[in-house]
């Protein structure tokens, strides 16, 4: 459609009359589009939005898992890969990499893996996880920005910040919530990209009067430490979002600090503040926070192979548990305290939350994780697991740890970045070395 060119003319008052009466009208048209809520739905329960799910990173679908998959199709992406692949209501996957091309935010088609969009953004997007909402819009950082595209690539909005957002998640009114590696903590309009409340930094505000000279960190200060929860990476994993009390957990290791910690910060009322901070996490956490289903217990592994359970209204500990592997990626957690951990160099096993303790459920020593396990509903499980010199989707029974299914992902190697669940029962896994598995049921 062509514009043209308008020149300003003096014009009679009748005409101006009417021109005041045709802009009223559009004015009344452009109103009853919108409405007095937000239509767009984002919560859990529709494909696999977020790194771990939901807001609550609970690494659990309501959808039935089938017991028996079959490989749809595989495709690499040119690049590796750091994050879980999201997966949207209508099956439409994103996933964020570094190619020779220059692609860093790449989409999937589930039927066939064929590609939807790519487009060029900052070399450290990879290193940034994707969440998508009810209509398909993802969102999604870069080299000092969060971005967020339609389904059909097309960009929304972009919002500078300071840093790469390692972490996304929506916020129970609708807004998305990012923090960089840094520690800043943004809560953005999503239809706008706006910032709703005042930024805030976990690790302070930077004194110019007495650092007069102080620059700004590159984008991609301190990313390397992040995938194994490192000094030079402050906040090194995704937060988990009580949608009800609006507290957002977060793991922080502030520079010349000996451990890291847990950070409760809360977003209600207009405000973003921090509500409490546990000093617990010896040598850093590459475990992001899972919160309970009833929102009461925070749960976080650190890098001393330790799994915790923290109280989410005050921080204090409820129990440690020693694992004999360093945690890391996520912590699948169900709505009755079965707790399934992850770790690259760790096995198969779930333990169960007694309120004042914890105690194995069951556990699986022959099978040796490469990703991150995930339940749904029907007692099914799904994981990524070492079998010889290469790797299965391993489907297993979520009360037992009996493996039901075992896949073969042809010529994978390494470890995955995580196990997504459409809301079809299709189970999508990615290799760290850049391809993309796609199960479907039987």
């Amino acid at each position: 459609m062509r514009t043209r060119s308008v020149r300003a003319v003096s014009t009679p008052r009748r005409t101006g009359v009417r021109a005041a009466v045709a802009l009223t009208a559009l004015g009344a048209v452009l109103a009853g589009c919108g409405t007095d809520v937000d239509d767009i739905a984002v919560g859990p329960g529709t494909g696999w939005p977020a790194a771990h799910h939901d807001s609550r990173n609970s690494g659990v679908s309501p959808v039935e898992g089938s017991r028996k998959m079959t490989l749809n199709w595989t495709r690499p992406v040119g690049g590796p890969i750091e994050r879980p692949v999201s997966i949207g209501a209508e099956g439409q996957l994103f996933l964020t990499t570094r190619t020779p091309s220059g692609c860093a935010i790449l989409s999937l088609q589930m039927p066939t893996g064929r590609k939807r969009f790519c487009d060029r953004l900052g070399p450290n997007t990879i290193s940034s996880p994707t969440v998508v909402d009810g209509l398909t819009n993802v969102y999604f950082g870069d080299d000092g920005a969060v971005n967020s595209y339609n389904y059909l690539g097309q960009p929304r909005w972009r919002t500078p910040v300071a840093g790469v957002p390692v972490s996304l998640q929506f916020t129970g009114d609708g807004h998305v919530l990012t923090i960089t590696q840094t520690g800043q903590v943004d809560v953005l309009d999503r239809q706008t990209g706006r910032r709703t409340v005042p930024t805030v930094q976990l690790l302070g505000e930077p004194d110019f009067l007495e650092h007069p000279d102080l620059t700004r960190p590159a984008s991609g200060d301190g990313l390397l430490d992040c995938l194994d929860g490192g000094p030079r990476c402050s906040i090194a994993t995704v937060s988990a979002v009580d949608q009800g009390s609006g507290r957002v957990f977060v793991t922080v290791w502030r520079p010349g600090s000996p451990t890291g910690s847990l950070v409760a910060l809360r977003y209600a009322d207009g405000r973003l503040a921090q509500e409490w901070s546990a000093d617990m996490l010896t040598e850093g956490s590459a475990t992001s926070p899972t919160l309970s289903a009833d929102g009461a217990t925070v749960y976080v592994g650190d890098n001393s192979k330790r799994l915790i359970a923290v109280d989410a209204a005050n921080g204090s500990t409820k129990w440690v548990r020693q694992l004999e592997f360093t945690p890391k990626g996520g912590i699948s957690v169900d709505g009755d305290g079965l707790i399934i951990p992850a770790g690259d160099e760790g096995y198969l096993h779930a333990l169960r939350d007694t309120g004042d303790g914890v105690e194995l459920a069951w556990e699986r020593k022959d099978l040796a994780l490469r990703g991150t396990p995930v339940q749904t509903a029907g007692a099914t499980g799904y994981t990524a697991a070492a079998i010889g010199d290469g790797l299965n989707l391993i489907t297993f029974d979520t009360e037992t740890g009996a493996t039901i299914d075992s896949d073969v992902l042809p010529g994978a190697l390494g470890t995955t970045t995580g196990t997504s669940v459409s809301a079809d029962g299709d189970v999508v896994v990615a290799t760290r070395i850049g391809e993309v598995f796609a199960f479907k049921p039987e």
